[in-house]
């Protein structure tokens, strides 16, 4: 079981205690916040690229292959009605280095079709894309489509 606790700091700002790790939050302007810190929904987006970001750079370590640079961009659209949630998502990975261009899909494709549970979780509402670009080509993009976990599991 995962547990974290929240605290109520001042307006619209929070903390989250995690283990012992602090994370803030607070709303934009707009919302009645500071922009002290990130919105839950950006903790939301950090989260999905961070989940498959932990995915794919452990299994292309264990392929052996050297990584130079890894980023990720997300890119996202919400719906406009309540309660509003991200309808559209787009996971673009940036890799370089000696990587092998089936490998780096390999770890992608893993990651968004078995391991990410973030990202399994968001893609039940929510329609998830993704681009992979090693040593800047784009080398694959398309949809997520998880493999439905068997019962029980």
């Amino acid at each position: 079981m995962m547990k974290s606790s929240l605290s109520w700091l001042e307006n619209m700002q929070f903390q989250c205690d995690t283990r012992g790790l602090i994370t803030k939050m607070d709303a934009t302007e707009e919302h009645g916040g500071q922009n002290t810190a990130p919105s839950p929904k950006e903790l939301v987006l950090n989260a999905m690229m961070g989940c498959t970001a932990m995915d794919v750079v452990s299994i292309l370590k264990k392929m052996r292959q050297e990584i130079t640079e890894f980023k990720m961009d997300i890119e996202a659209e919400k719906t406009t009605e309540h309660p509003m949630h991200f309808k559209m998502a787009e996971l673009i990975f940036m890799l370089k280095g000696n990587i092998e261009p089936e490998k780096a899909i390999k770890a992608v494709d893993s990651s968004l079709t078995r391991y990410c549970g973030v990202n399994y979780m968001i893609s039940k509402t929510c329609i998830i894309t993704f681009k992979v670009i090693l040593n800047d080509s784009v080398i694959k993009q398309g949809p997520v489509n998880f493999i439905e976990p068997k019962q029980g599991t």
